[in-house]
């Protein structure tokens, strides 16, 4: 009877040239694909299912070898065993077994390293070190990444969740993704322990329940004429650019990084690119006859790009120069940003224009994506108009108790 294992032999291998598959036995193959690509096959049946496991490359692994770990699979299959699903589970443990020196502080700057370039700007990034240093890294830093679980998600953040819950959210939603992070490279198993649906929910209060989001504090919009009024008495780069944030309902950011390139006077017309821009799309901003006086007044001191320049060369003011410029005005209970919110409050209180125009001056993201998809254009004549009118009511001081009109009475 012919030989149903051991059926190939070390000399007849270095003949087989042609493609096809050869049968060493016991479910052995060696497959060749061309001259050059020849590999080990384990053929076999479990539960009526047909599967096929490559054991390597045939200039790695020699025959002997071969029969031995095709040996070995046939005695899985007779325990019942699938070799594939066996050989899986093993690598699986030798990464984790890896994973012990991969510590969480490993894992979570190889995250930042490998996300870094996706975010906006480098202070995300300077934010994302900051809080998972100050509250994670104490904690948990030195640990095996596959060892931290929810006992010790709690030590972080239940310290700080009653008294700067924000802060705690934020650092629970940054362990989180670095968890999830290692799961999908291999370094950790299991559920998350930092998931907050339908788990740390169950066991924190809510961060809205604990304590009220505090806003950026704003001024209310009746005030803001007289508030311009004191503005326009304070000299420098620093309060014109305010002013110019006030006028454009622009951020803070925007502002201060406004390059002359950006600029079209003769459009009247302000152009924010998209790598600057918080929802990462261009923005068009309608310039009122105050705000192209602002830009117009510092092509005076024009001494680089940016038109609203800093003390040091080729650097633009700094983001807490309008600041200052409140403490000066002994209006510290503000804050640049606010300016935005009197701006909306303004919008949906005194004018008949619809919110979505007032989203869009504020170049916020649209939330609903059918909105989003129908949404193309940018209402830019209409903005015009309402930027127009904003700037005139800015430049209006109120009384208290009087209502001014937006527009002229016809005669």
């Amino acid at each position: 009877m012919p030989r149903q294992i051991g059926r190939l032999t070390s000399i007849g291998l270095s003949k087989v040239k042609s493609v096809g598959m050869y049968a060493d036995g016991g479910g052995l193959y060696l497959q060749v694909s061309d001259a050059k690509a020849r590999s080990w096959i384990f053929r076999f049946s479990l539960n009526g299912r047909s599967r096929e496991m490559g054991l390597g490359p045939l200039h790695d692994v020699s025959l002997a070898d071969a029969r031995e770990k095709a040996a070995d699979c046939r005695k899985l299959k007779r325990n019942g065993m699938d070799p594939i699903e066996a050989r899986d589970a093993e690598r699986k443990r030798a990464l984790l077994e890896a994973a012990r020196a991969i510590t969480f502080k490993d894992a979570a700057e190889s995250y930042i390293k490998a996300h870094g370039v996706s975010w906006q700007n480098a202070k995300h990034a300077d934010q994302w070190k900051s809080t998972l240093k100050t509250y994670a890294y104490p904690v948990i830093g030195s640990l095996p990444i596959q060892s931290v679980d929810v006992g010790l998600i709690l030590k972080v953040i239940e310290p700080i969740w009653t008294t700067k819950p924000e802060t705690a959210s934020r650092v629970r939603g940054r362990i989180e993704a670095v968890l999830d992070w290692a799961a999908a490279r291999g370094y950790r198993q299991g559920e998350n322990p930092a998931r907050w649906r339908g788990h740390l929910e169950n066991l924190l209060p809510r961060p809205s329940k604990v304590r009220q989001v505090e806003h950026h504090a704003a001024l209310p919009y009746a005030e803001i004429g007289a508030f311009i009024v004191e503005l326009q008495k304070q000299n420098g780069t620093a309060a014109r650019a305010l002013e110019f944030l006030i006028l454009t309902a622009a951020r803070t950011g925007e502002v201060i990084g406004a390059q002359w390139e950006e600029i079209d006077l003769a459009q009247k017309l302000w152009t924010v690119p998209a790598d600057r821009m918080k929802g990462r799309k261009a923005h068009r901003v309608p310039l009122s006859v105050r705000a192209l006086a602002i830009i117009e007044s510092m092509q005076d001191i024009r001494d680089g790009d940016f038109v609203f320049p800093g003390g040091k060369a080729d650097e633009p003011l700094s983001n807490m120069a309008m600041l200052a410029v409140l403490k000066r005005m002994s209006r510290g209970d503000l804050t640049a940003h606010g300016f935005r919110s009197s701006f909306r409050d303004w919008v949906a209180e005194r004018t008949s224009y619809p919110s979505e125009l007032a989203e869009m001056a504020l170049a916020h993201t649209v939330a609903d994506k059918v909105e989003a998809a129908y949404r193309r254009g940018d209402m830019f004549e209409k903005r015009r108009r309402l930027m127009h009118e904003w700037a005139r009511y800015c430049a209006i001081p109120q009384r208290s108790g009087t209502i001014v009109a937006i527009r002229r009475p016809r005669a």
